[in-house]
This record gives C-alpha cells, sequence and structure tokens, in this order.
C-alpha cells in the first residue's frame, strides 16, 4: 500500500479514541497542581463530573480530598508522586472516594480500583500521568457482606457451643473451627486429623452409626446422629453431628458439611432418670404383684357371697392394679430402650392369633366397648411376640380411652405386598392434622378440653413406635377431628 493509499484519519482521533476509553483521565505531571487535560466519557459518568467542569483545573480542584480519611500509599498526591519518582506504574487496588450526587444533593459511598501510568516525553521525562479507575463498590460491598455473614456465623457458633467442619470427598481434606479440639478433650487451638477424631469414637458406634449415616446421607443429602467418644484420659462423651451433603452440576456428591456439640451433660442427666426409673419401677413391681395375688384371693372368697358392692370394688381395684402394673412395664422398657438395652426375642408366630388373644383379653377386663375382629387366615411373621402384644394392646386401650363407651372398634390384618398390615379403628374425638405427626414423640401429648381429663403420661405411642422401628416396620396413624381414628402398623413378612 503506497503512502497515498493510507486512510486519512481526523486530526482529533486520539481525543476521540481517549474520550471514548475506559474510566480514564490524563493529567499534566506538573506537580503539585497536576493538572486535568482530557477525560474519557466512562470517567465522568462513573464521578458523576462534566468536561467543562473539570478540564483546565488541578486534579485536587476538581476532586477534593479529605487527607485525614486516607493512608499515605492510598492518597492520590503522593501516588502521584511517586509515579513521577519512580517512573513506574502505581496501582490503588482499593481506596474509598465518596462521590456528591446533584440529583440527592448528599454524598454516595463508592469503592474504587485505580492505575496510574507514566507517559514519557522526548527527553524521556515523566510530563503525563494517565489515571484510569474502575468501580469497584458491588465487589466491596459483597466482600463486606460476606465477612459480615462469616463473623455472625462464627459468633453464633460460638455461643452455642458448636463446633463446625468441612470434609471434601475428593481428596479428604478436612477444615474444622478451634472449637472441634476442645469437645475431644484436646487443649484450644490443637491441629486435630480427621483420622484422629474417628479412633476416638466407639468402635461399635462407628461402625452401627456413623458408617450408616454417612452411607444414608449420600441418598438423602442430610445426616443427624449421636455416638460416644473418649477423651485422651478415658473420659467417657457424647456428641452430636449434623449436616448436609454439597453436590456438584451433576449431582455427585462432593462435599460434607456439619456441626458437632457437645451433649455429655444431657445424656449423663437421661442416664440417671432412667437409672432411677427402673429401679423405682423395679421396687414397685414386687409389693404390686403381691398385692394383686391378694385381691385375687380376696375375689376368689367372696364368690360365694352374693354382695355387688364387694364383687365390683375388687374388679375396679384389680383393673386399676393392672393399669399400674402395665404403666410400670412401659416405664421400665422405656429406660431399657434410652440405654439401650432393650432386647428383642424374635421368634415366629401367627399374628392373627396373637390378635384374637388380645382382643379377647380387652374385651375381658374392658367390657365398654366393642371390638369387631374378623379372623382371617394364618399370617406367620417373625418378631418378638410380647413386644407386638403390646403395641397392639396400647392401640386397643388407646381407642377405648378415646371414644365413648358402647362405641365400636374395629381392628383388622391384612398381608400388603411382602408386609402384614395391622389397623385399629375407633368412633373417638380424632386428632387434628397438626397433632399426628408428633403423636410418637416421647411424652407428647394432645392438649384440649376433649382430652384434660383422660389421664396419661404420653409414652405408650412412643415406646409402640420404638418396637416397630426396630423390627424394621411403619407405624402412622389416618384421623380427622370429631369422625375417630386409624392406627397402623407394618411388619416384613419373613421370606
Amino acid at each position: 500500500m503506497t503512502k497515498s493509499q493510507l486512510p486519512v484519519l481526523p486530526e482529533n482521533i486520539f481525543q476521540i479514541v481517549f474520550e471514548n476509553s475506559p474510566g480514564s483521565l490524563l493529567v499534566k505531571a506538573d506537580l503539585p497542581r497536576f493538572t486535568i487535560l482530557a477525560a474519557s466519557d466512562t470517567y465522568l459518568a462513573v464521578t458523576s463530573s462534566t468536561r467543562e467542569a473539570i478540564i483546565g483545573k488541578g486534579f485536587f480542584e476538581a476532586f477534593p480530598e479529605d487527607e485525614s480519611k486516607f493512608d499515605e500509599d492510598v492518597n492520590a498526591r503522593n501516588v502521584f508522586k511517586k509515579v513521577i519518582e519512580t517512573r513506574k506504574k502505581v496501582d490503588v487496588p482499593t481506596y474509598r472516594y465518596d462521590v456528591y450526587k446533584p440529583d440527592t444533593k448528599d454524598y454516595e459511598i463508592r469503592y474504587w480500583s485505580c492505575c496510574n501510568a507514566p507517559i514519557f516525553d522526548a527527553e524521556n521525562n515523566v510530563a503525563y500521568i494517565l489515571n484510569t479507575v474502575v468501580d469497584i463498590t458491588p465487589e466491596v460491598k459483597a466482600k463486606e457482606a460476606a465477612i459480615e455473614s462469616e463473623n455472625r456465623l462464627r459468633l453464633a457458633t460460638e455461643a452455642t457451643a458448636l463446633a463446625t467442619w468441612d470434609l471434601n470427598l475428593k481428596d479428604q481434606s478436612f477444615v474444622c473451627s478451634s472449637r472441634l479440639a476442645e469437645i475431644f478433650g484436646h487443649p484450644p487451638e490443637t491441629f486435630i486429623t480427621l483420622p484422629e477424631i474417628r479412633g476416638q469414637v466407639n468402635a461399635d458406634d462407628m461402625k452401627n452409626i456413623v458408617l450408616k449415616a454417612f452411607n444414608e446421607s449420600l441418598i438423602t443429602g442430610k445426616y443427624l446422629y449421636e455416638v460416644r467418644i473418649y477423651w485422651p484420659d478415658g473420659s467417657l462423651h457424647w456428641i452430636k453431628t449434623q449436616g448436609v451433603v454439597l453436590s456438584d452440576e451433576k449431582k455427585n456428591p462432593v462435599r460434607l458439611l456439619g456441626t458437632i456439640l457437645d451433649i455429655t451433660e444431657n445424656k449423663r442427666d437421661e442416664i440417671r432418670k432412667n437409672d432411677f426409673i427402673a429401679m423405682a419401677s423395679h421396687e414397685l413391681k414386687t409389693p404390686l404383684t403381691s398385692l394383686k395375688a391378694y385381691i385375687q384371693l380376696l375375689a376368689q372368697k367372696m364368690t360365694s357371697i352374693n354382695d355387688d358392692f364387694v364383687n365390683n370394688s375388687l374388679s375396679k381395684a384389680n383393673f386399676q392394679l393392672n393399669k399400674m402394673i402395665d404403666l410400670i412395664h412401659a416405664f421400665l422398657d422405656l429406660s431399657k430402650l434410652e440405654s439401650g438395652k432393650l432386647q428383642l426375642k424374635i421368634q415366629r408366630f401367627d399374628i392373627n392369633k396373637l390378635i384374637y388373644d388380645t382382643v379377647a383379653e380387652s374385651c375381658q377386663t374392658s367390657p365398654s366397648h366393642s371390638i369387631d375382629f374378623d379372623e382371617q387366615e394364618e399370617i406367620v411373621v417373625k418378631a418378638d411376640k410380647e413386644k407386638i402384644e403390646q403395641v397392639i394392646t396400647n392401640f386397643l386401650s388407646n381407642a377405648m380411652k378415646y371414644s365413648n363407651k358402647g362405641s365400636r372398634i374395629f381392628i383388622s390384618s391384612k398381608k400388603i405386598n411382602n408386609n402384614v398390615q395391622v389397623s385399629v379403628t375407633d368412633e373417638g374425638i380424632g386428632i387434628k392434622e397438626k397433632h399426628q405427626q408428633k403423636l410418637f414423640q416421647r411424652f407428647y401429648r394432645v392438649e384440649s378440653e376433649k382430652m384434660k381429663n383422660i389421664s396419661g403420661f404420653g409414652i405408650g405411642l412412643y415406646l409402640s413406635s420404638e418396637i416397630i422401628q426396630r423390627h424394621k416396620g411403619k407405624i402412622w396413624v389416618e384421623s380427622e377431628g370429631g369422625k375417630g381414628s386409624t392406627f397402623y402398623f407394618s411388619l416384613p413378612l419373613p421370606a
């Protein structure tokens, strides 16, 4: 291409390019004035300035600084001097300079990142400084919000004595808060590794609880468990772990995040309470057994005497005594359950025969209700016969307790797929939906006018639920306020 073929550029091409460049300001190196020679449109926009207002003015006349608010390394005057002295580019990653907003007549907080590059003249002296700024206010505020959120989380975990941890499933890298070392019996700030933590967990709990919870969490995305740990001094403690699983875009688990809480004191209180309940219940069994025997002997002696009042009184005394014995057995089962000593005696039996016998006994001891059970073909299950009878008795007892005398109770059993399902239906007061999920919790009782005069401690359904769950079965309720209830449980049938 010949010289005549070169494109003709306008004389002010460099001014046009500069004015359209991102956030640039050209100042003369006429220290200390630093006269503004040119400004890009972007620079004017982000600083809420106009070209007429700043061109020809000294930099600090156009953009006055409160030097008391700046560090020496951030102060623009010192930065410009440094560019001239070092003849090198000087960057200021972050600084605050508030911009006056004419529409609100107030200053708006703004944060900037700044680059100051020297431009040399023909004699190789610094003649100009190219000042380029970028508004980084959103990034700074987002970082401040993240720091504030992190500080709040740290304060919250410290206030609740929680320890936090993070496990990377890909490389097994493990990060935890300093509180974790204290929970495991080490001095504060001790570096503790994941193998060391696992080594302090009770071996049975590691195998039966931790590993099981880990495998389940990879499916459900959540985990929650309580385990025993041993401190370096050999003392026994308890911890509660709770957390979530994070997955990648392909839904593959990549991280576990969790908290750990020391629940040793609560567990020790529970053990003391359970020991007391077990001891008191055991001590009460002997005199009550003797009292029951005396009442039965007295009833036999009084058979020949046709005294309705005496016979009726003895029958009621025997009924109340049975209630007391059942309650003591429930408390004993509760203490065994919570101490991990409740054992199942598995055997094969016909569940329909068990239901029939239980119904017959209930009709004899509580003739106030009509119980309908249409016995079907034999259904053999593999379970603890005594414990399953306890569940059925509890269902029947509740049906009688929460329905009017003379009303009917229906009990049924049937095979569904590979399970047997047993249900007990009453015509009682029913249960509102908001209470139904809580019925199987320990000591939970529905508070209402209709139920305030009905006795109970709220442990029957809790024990029933635990018994069924230990048989790998299910337990639930279907009900509507004022329209009766149906309680169900199902058990897997033996292969």
